[in-house]
């Protein structure tokens, strides 16, 4: 059973974890430990479904318990963890500093956002989801998913045109 069960779901986590690793960060506003702890809750969701989903759509299942645990998080006051005086990451080589000013920049500004926003301009423009699969996602009308998307967007324009620098 449990063979049976592991099947493909190795592969899946091997092939998309950076991938979903990306856009629970996003949805977060950049918290890359809530995006962490979002993808692996979501992993397990998908591993005890995934004997029913592994043929079908396992990408589409697994984003949208991912909004659906980022939204679910955000109305939360506190996730338990406790701040630790070392970070255990280390800088790499070469001066990245530039990409991830702008980087941090844009996730500042969509953690600005509604998280029903932040996920419909997430999913719609970084994604490049179809509005259907959106709102499909949010759980809404598509009506819906495009206001978010499209509110969530002149909000990001407004937060980012404050600052001289643009967003690339």
């Amino acid at each position: 059973m449990q063979r049976f069960r592991a099947d493909g779901f190795d592969e899946f986590v091997a092939a998309r974890w950076s991938a979903l690793l990306h856009v629970a960060r996003l949805l977060t506003g950049g918290d890359r430990q809530r995006a962490e702890d979002l993808v692996q809750e979501s992993l397990v969701k998908l591993w005890f479904a995934w004997p029913k989903v592994a043929e079908q759509a396992p990408e589409a299942y697994v984003r949208q318990v991912l909004v659906r645990l980022a939204a679910r998080s955000a109305r939360r006051r506190w996730w338990g963890e406790r701040p630790v005086g070392e970070l255990p990451d280390r800088p790499g080589p070469g001066d990245v500093s530039a990409a991830v000013a702008e980087r941090s920049r844009l996730e500042a500004a969509l953690a600005l956002l509604t998280p029903r926003q932040r996920a419909a301009v997430v999913l719609r423009y970084y994604e490049d989801l179809p509005e259907g699969q959106v709102a499909q996602a949010l759980g809404c009308p598509v009506g819906t998913a495009r206001s978010h998307a499209s509110r969530g967007v002149a909000r990001l324009r407004e937060i980012l045109s404050d600052s001289a620098r643009p967003v690339k």
